[in-house]
């Protein structure tokens, strides 16, 4: 998957993600963290890729998106685990 990052300080990331599902996940998965003041996505154009800009306060916006990304990754392993017991 590409993502191209537009602006990247401390706290404050703006990147754009290839999919509007990831982008979706990645805002609902960012506004949990309360280090995040900001994380929303939009898109100019139904013809072109989301972008996704994060604001945090006490934590790096990079970091908040590690976090997020790890946390969506522990609860797909959770899911996919809960799936191999229904056999």
């Amino acid at each position: 998957m590409e993502i191209h990052i537009f602006k990247n300080a401390k706290e404050e990331l703006e990147a754009e993600i290839e999919s509007l599902t990831i982008a979706e996940i990645l805002r609902v998965y960012l506004n949990k963290d309360g280090h995040v003041s900001f994380a929303a996505w939009r898109r100019d154009h139904p013809t072109k890729k989301p972008t996704l800009l994060v604001k945090t306060k006490g934590k790096t916006a990079k970091k908040a998106v590690n976090d997020a990304v790890s946390a969506i990754i522990k609860d797909l392993d959770k899911i996919e685990s809960d799936f191999k017991k229904l056999k």
